[in-house]
C-alpha cells in the first residue's frame, strides 16, 4: 500500500531510505524548535511579550506551537505532495516579523499581516500565476538556484558550527575601531578553538568516510555519533554555551543547545515537557490592525505584506527547484513533478504559521539533507513531521543536539548540490553571468531571494543589451520589476 501511494521503488528508493531520510531532515532542522522562540519572544509595539507574561512564558509557547505546525505541515506535504519537503517557521521571515513588523505593531497585528501574505500567495498558486512564473524560469537559472542554494546551505553549516564566524561590522568613522578587512574569519580571530569544533570535525570526516565506503545511512549514523561524542565532551570538559549574555559570549562554547541530557529539579532524567498552544489562534485576533495602526499605517502595511510575500514566493520556488533537481524529481525543462501541490501546501503553511502566531511557515532547504540520505517520496515527510509532532512533548530530548552535530550534513548536501553546476551553458553571457550571481550572492547576502532576483534582473537586461528581448518569457519580465521594487523598497519606505 505505501509502495502504491507513494511511489516508492518507482522513485528507485525503499521504505527504509524514506525513515533514514525522514529522520535526517528533521535532526538537521530541529534546532528551528529553539531559535525560533529565541526570536519572537521578544516585546512588540506594545510592550508585551506573545501569550503574556514574561519572556519565559513565550518561550515555552513559541517552542511548542513551532513544533505542532511544522509537524502537521511536513505531513500534509507527504501525504498530499508526495514530495520529500519539510516546512517550519522560516528563518528570516521570523526575525523580518519580530523586528519590522511587530515592532511598530502588536503580535496580534503582526501575525495577522502574515496570514494576510499566506492568503494572497495561496491565491497565487490557485489561479495558476505562480506555477506560470516557475514555468517561464530558463532551465539553467533552475540549475543555478539549486547550485546556489547548495552553496548557501554549505556556508549556514559552517556558520552554525563556528568553522567559520562573522567579524566584528564597524562602520568607518566610528569611534571603537575601524571595520574587519574580512567579513567572514576562520574560528576565532583567525583560529580554530574549542571541543565543538572537534566535534564538528569528527562528524564531517565520519560522514565522508561513510560514504566513501557507501555505508547506507551515513548522514544520520553521523547526526547521531556526533551528538553521542558532543554529550561525552560537554559531561568531561564542561564546555557551555557560546551564549552567555547579551553582552557578553563564550567563544569556545556550543553554538545552540548545549549537548547534556535534560534532567528536573530532583536531579531525574527528564526527556518529556507538556506542551502549551496558547499563541494558537493569534493571527485572527486583529487582521487588519495594522492597516490602522498610526505608527504603521496603510501603505507601509502594504508594503510590508509585499516584502514577506516575494520573499516566501521565491525562497520556496528556489527549495522546492533544488531539491527536486537533487532528487531527480524534475522533468527536462527542469520543472518539479507536483510542484502545484507543493506550492499550495507551502502557501496554507505560510497563512498556519500567522494563524498559529509562530510566524510565517516555508519549505527548509534542510531536506536537501534527507534526499542526501535516500529520500525520494513524500514518505519522508511523513517521518520528519511525525518527529515534530513528538518534540512537542519531548523538547527537553531534542535540545540534546548541538549545531556541531547537524551542521556535517549541510556540508555533504552542499557538495552533493554543486555537481548540478556543470550543466549551466556558460559560453552563453545571457545565462552565465546571471547564473554566477544567482549561485554567488545566495551565500554572499544570506538570502535566497537575493541571488534570485539578481540573477532574473540580469538576464533581462542581457537579452534587451543583446537584442534578444523575444526570448524572455513576460512573467519574467513582470517579476524582475517586482525584485526592482523589492531590491528598492528602502529608499521606497524613507521617501514615504
Amino acid at each position: 500500500m505505501l509502495d502504491s501511494y507513494f511511489k516508492i521503488k518507482e522513485r528507485g528508493s525503499s521504505i527504509a531510505q524514506e525513515v533514514r531520510g525522514g529522520l535526517v531532515t528533521f535532526f538537521t532542522m530541529a534546532y528551528i524548535v529553539a531559535l525560533n522562540p529565541l526570536i519572537l519572544a521578544t516585546t512588540d509595539g506594545a510592550g508585551e511579550f506573545i501569550g503574556g507574561g514574561d519572556r519565559t512564558n513565550a518561550i515555552i509557547i513559541v517552542a511548542a506551537g513551532t513544533a505542532l505546525i511544522a509537524g502537521i505541515l511536513t505531513i500534509l506535504m507527504g501525504a498530499v505532495a508526495n514530495f520529500p519537503l519539510a516546512l517550519a517557521t522560516g528563518l528570516g521571515l521570523n526575525t523580518f516579523v519580530a523586528v519590522s513588523i511587530a515592532k511598530n505593531a502588536t503580535w496580534a497585528q503582526a501575525m495577522g499581516l502574515v496570514l494576510i501574505e499566506g492568503i494572497l500567495i495561496l491565491i497565487l498558486v490557485l489561479t495558476g500565476f505562480r506555477i506560470a512564473v516557475f514555468k517561464a524560469i530558463p532551465t539553467a537559472l533552475k540549475v543555478a538556484i539549486s547550485v546556489g542554494i547548495g552553496l548557501f546551505i554549505a556556508l549556514i553549516g559552517l556558520v552554525d558550527a563556528g568553522f567559520v564566524r562573522r567579524t566584528p561590522n564597524v562602520v568607518w568613522g566610528s569611534s571603537n575601531s575601524k571595520p574587519s578587512a574580512v567579513p567572514l574569519e576562520l574560528g576565532d580571530g583567525g583560529t580554530l578553538v574549542g571541543w565543538p569544533i572537534v566535534v564538528f570535525a569528527f562528524g564531517l570526516f565520519l560522514t565522508i568516510i561513510l560514504m566513501i565506503k557507501k555505508i547506507k545511512g551515513s548522514i544520520l549514523i553521523g547526526i547521531i555519533s556526533s551528538t553521542v561524542l558532543a554529550i561525552i565532551v560537554e559531561a568531561q570538559f564542561k564546555v557551555g554555551n557560546s551564549f552567555i549574555s547579551p553582552t557578553e559570549s563564550n567563544s569556545r562554547g556550543w553554538g545552540l543547545n548545549t549537548p547534556t541530557l535534560p534532567k528536573d529539579a530532583s536531579g531525574s532524567l527528564n526527556l518529556t515537557d507538556a506542551p502549551r498552544f496558547d499563541s494558537l489562534g493569534l493571527g485572527f485576533d486583529d487582521i487588519f490592525g495594522a492597516f490602522t495602526n498610526p505608527k504603521t499605517g496603510a501603505l507601509a502595511a502594504c508594503l510590508l505584506v509585499f516584502t514577506l510575500l516575494l520573499a516566501d514566493f521565491f525562497d520556496t520556488m528556489g527549495t522546492m527547484t533544488a531539491i527536486g533537481n537533487q532528487a531527480g524529481l524534475v522533468d527536462k525543462s527542469g520543472n518539479v513533478q507536483g510542484a502545484n501541490r507543493i506550492l499550495v501546501v507551502d502557501s496554507i503553511a505560510a497563512a498556519a504559521g500567522g494563524a498559529a502566531g509562530i510566524s510565517s511557515n516555508t519549505s527548509y532547504i534542510e531536506s536537501a539533507s534527507g534526499v542526501g540520505e535516500g529520500a525520494r517520496t513524500g514518505l519522508s515527510s511523513i517521518v520528519t513531521g511525525i518527529a515534530f509532532l513528538l518534540t512537542t512533548f519531548l523538547a527537553p530530548l531534542v535540545a540534546i543536539i548541538p549545531y556541531e552535530a547537524a551542521t556535517p550534513a549541510l556540508i555533504i548536501v552542499g557538495f552533493l548540490m554543486m555537481g548540478q553546476v556543470k550543466n549551466i551553458e556558460w559560453d552563453d553571457l545571457g545565462i552565465g553571468i546571471p547564473a554566477f550571481l544567482t549561485i554567488i550572492l545566495m551565500p554572499f547576502s544570506y538570502n535566497i531571494s537575493v541571488g534570485i532576483g539578481a540573477g532574473f534582473v540580469t538576464h533581462v537586461v542581457i537579452r534587451i543589451v543583446q537584442g534578444r528581448r523575444k526570448e524572455v518569457h513576460p512573467l519574467l519580465l513582470l517579476v524582475s520589476g517586482l525584485f526592482m521594487i523589492y531590491f528598492l523598497s528602502s529608499p521606497i519606505n524613507a521617501w514615504i
